[in-house]
């Protein structure tokens, strides 16, 4: 037999990422705009803003994106009662099927959601430039990230981009006509608490409300809370914070922040507080969980150390 190799064709190729971004603005942002010869998209994970491109200007909620192709004049305001958070990522591309995204403006489901939060993520652990300050231009690597995490950023951003195409290509309008469905409508009671709970992971390291979760989903306090209690036994609050504590006995197996570090990064209000929630949690303090975690790790190395003594 021969075989015969297959080229596979790449409709979507991202070339260079210029910046990735999550931003937390104050309540009465505004930025007055640019335009640079590259690509962009800007995703409202909270709050309520109004984009400008070139000459007209979109409102965008909760869920929405917009893509700004390259040399289009855009700027930002924001015009929500609560301070919006939004991503912003930036790239080079030189492939035609781009020209899909010109002018558009989408409301992303769960999928593409999820997506924007990976690619964050990857963002965070590879990049050592914040990506919460604007100012930054130019990404920089950090000396030590994840095993071909900058590779994944592409593909995860290209994924995103797909994924669109496939999701939108029959809606011939923007997001001006798109009709917004609520969660309580459109998703089963499962696939709902599987975006909320993708949601706080995504908002794992910060001061997360009951009010902010409502928002997002547009859902009442009432129903949120009946929804937990049905599918997880549990208060949405309390379902969090036990996300919180396993995120933070993850750090202190791993070693790489002390306690302080921790709390900080989990945004507890102070270290006590973080070390009486995490007793609460697992009835022991964070030394004592960490003294337990390298004293069975000891015990697991002298127990191999011995099995393999015997076999000499």
């Amino acid at each position: 037999m021969t075989y015969i190799k297959t080229k596979l064709t790449k409709e979507i190729d991202i070339d260079a990422i210029i910046t990735i971004h999550y931003f937390e603005y104050m309540k009465d942002f505004v930025f007055k705009g640019e335009s640079h010869d590259f690509w962009e998209f800007l995703y409202v994970d909270k709050g309520t803003v109004t984009v400008r491109s070139d000459d007209e200007w979109h409102t965008l909620n909760t869920g929405d994106i917009i893509f700004h192709k390259p040399n289009e004049f855009h700027a930002i305001r924001s015009i929500g009662k609560n301070p919006p958070n939004l991503v912003v990522a930036s790239f080079v591309t030189r492939s035609p099927a781009i020209a899909f995204f010109e002018n558009k403006i989408y409301t992303l489901g769960t999928k593409e959601r999820a997506q924007i939060s990976v690619i964050v993520e990857e963002a965070r652990e590879t990049f050592s430039t914040p990506i919460h300050i604007p100012s930054v231009e130019q990404v920089h690597f950090k000396s030590a990230s994840p095993f071909a995490s900058q590779q994944m950023i592409l593909l995860y951003l290209e994924l995103l981009l797909v994924t669109i195409v496939r999701n939108h290509s029959d809606q011939t309008s923007n997001q001006r006509s798109i009709r917004r469905n609520s969660p309580e409508k459109k998703f089963t009671k499962q696939s709902r608490i599987t975006e909320i709970i993708q949601y706080m992971q995504f908002h794992i390291c910060e001061h997360l409300t009951i009010s902010d979760i409502c928002e997002a989903f547009s859902i009442s306090r009432s129903t949120l809370q009946s929804l937990f209690h049905e599918e997880k036994g549990c208060g949405t609050m309390d379902y969090f914070n036990r996300m919180k504590i396993t995120r933070a006995k993850d750090i202190i197996r791993d070693g790489t922040m002390n306690f302080t570090e921790i709390a900080y990064f989990l945004s507890y209000t102070s270290l006590p507080y973080f070390s009486k929630q995490f007793k609460n949690a697992t009835g022991m303090s964070p030394l004592e969980y960490s003294s337990s975690v390298k004293g069975m790790t000891e015990a697991l190395k002298n127990s191999t150390y011995n099995q393999k003594k015997s076999l000499r």
